[in-house]
């Protein structure tokens, strides 16, 4: 037997019958789900878009493949006992034939399509009566006038499929700045717009917040705390655990909101539901939905350190239907930061700086080429110190990317 990594008869069920988990995708996703895979004692498999995608480096059994690939994705699947994701991105198609194959995927197909498709995902809570924006679908110039004339400008315009860290996103103040997508509706069934463009309000917030869920397919739940995302251009730059002076109120109706929404939509393994909070004068639960993604999350990565069970081992877990762990925080604050590549590719010297420098740290670097704006790791700092543990996660980002030299 071909013993060599990246084999498939490398795959092979751990002593005792524990199972192998297939991760679709070798992005630092699946990548962080090796640690508590070893001490789970379960076997990751993980179908990578090249040998040095980030889980690749990390996961013995890595084949090169792409999600899209229905014969590479039905090959892999054989060798698994569960599949399931590191993003969105596979296509409906694909998983309804892992599905007919027999294969055990979570989250189900039924489920995955609610973050893979805005417009779907907006009518879905609208009809529970979850708190959402203002909305509409765009099909023609005439229909943002309308939304706008209704709600007033700049208008939130969005890619239904494939938009991810502002990608696909756009505020606009006329229909023009949208004519690039209108004119490919209806076009071609592989457009992200070809459904139309979702608009949605540009909505009077006063902070970003998150919550991250876990569910079983037997039916167990569990939430981490509700934290606040801070985010720049568009992409996250720090996590605050909990969100700081959040009305328990809107903490409460927020956790129940992402409870509900995981056992109406029959969500299996982790999902993050990113919320807009409201002003504390407004109607209503304080908060509207804003995304919702499938898998481990950004928002959740604070968990790694901050909390009893980490989102990745929680993740693990639901999809095998274990018992899920504890969530609470072992800290009263946990702040985790962004790394964002910068112009020095070089990344070891700075690590060590850093660990002699601040002990208490956490680092975590994805084995990632380094771009500018690109998120290549992440630091984690806990305690009882709000205001200092922000300041030492800003000084190791920044440090890690070139901002700043001591």
């Amino acid at each position: 037997m071909d013993e060599t990594p990246n084999s498939t008869a490398a795959v092979r069920t751990s002593q005792g019958g524990f199972p192998v988990v297939g991760i679709i995708g070798g992005g630092q996703l699946a990548r962080m789900c090796q640690p508590p895979a070893v001490a789970l004692n379960v076997t990751l498999s993980v179908l990578s878009e090249s040998e040095t995608a980030s889980a690749a480096l990390v996961v013995p059994h890595s084949p090169v493949g792409a999600g899209t690939d229905l014969d590479a994705v039905l090959e892999f699947a054989r060798s698994c006992n569960v599949v399931t994701f590191d993003h969105e991105h596979v296509p409906q198609p694909v998983l309804h034939a892992l599905q007919k194959a027999g294969a055990v995927v979570h989250p189900d197909p039924a489920a995955l399509l609610f973050a893979q498709d805005k417009i779907a995902m907006r009518r879905r809570l609208t009809d529970m009566g979850v708190p959402c924006p203002q909305w509409t679908v765009a099909r023609q110039r005439s229909d943002v006038e309308a939304f706008a004339e209704r709600v007033g400008w700049p208008v939130v315009a969005k890619t239904p499929r494939g938009g991810y860290d502002g990608k696909g996103v756009r505020a606009i103040n006329s229909p023009e700045e949208i004519d690039d997508w209108l004119t490919q509706v209806g076009e071609n069934e592989a457009s992200p717009v070809a459904d139309g463009v979702l608009l949605e309000e540009a909505v009077a917030f006063t902070r970003e917040i998150a919550i991250m869920v876990a569910r079983s397919p037997s039916g167990q739940a569990a939430t981490w705390p509700v934290v606040e995302t801070v985010q720049h251009n568009s992409i996250c730059t720090e996590v605050l655990a909990p969100a700081p002076d959040l009305p328990e109120a809107v903490a409460t109706a927020a956790t129940e909101a992402a409870l509900r929404i995981a056992g109406e939509l029959g969500v299996t393994g982790v999902m993050a539901v990113e919320l807009f909070a409201l002003p504390q004068e407004a109607d209503g639960p304080g908060f509207v939905v804003n995304e919702l993604a499938m898998r481990p999350h950004n928002s959740g990565h604070w968990t790694i350190d901050g909390a009893v069970t980490s989102q990745f081992e929680q993740h693990l877990r639901a999809v095998l239907d274990l018992p899920l762990g504890q969530t609470h925080a072992r800290s009263p604050w946990t702040v985790m930061s962004n790394v964002l590549g910068g112009d020095k590719p070089e990344l070891y010297s700075t690590y060590k700086h850093l660990m002699a420098r601040d002990p208490g740290l956490r680092i975590h670097l994805y084995g990632k080429a380094v771009r500018p704006g690109r998120k290549i790791g992440h630091v984690t700092a806990y305690g009882d110190d709000l205001a200092d543990l922000r300041s030492r996660g800003r000084h190791a980002a920044d440090f890690l990317q070139g901002v700043i030299e001591e």
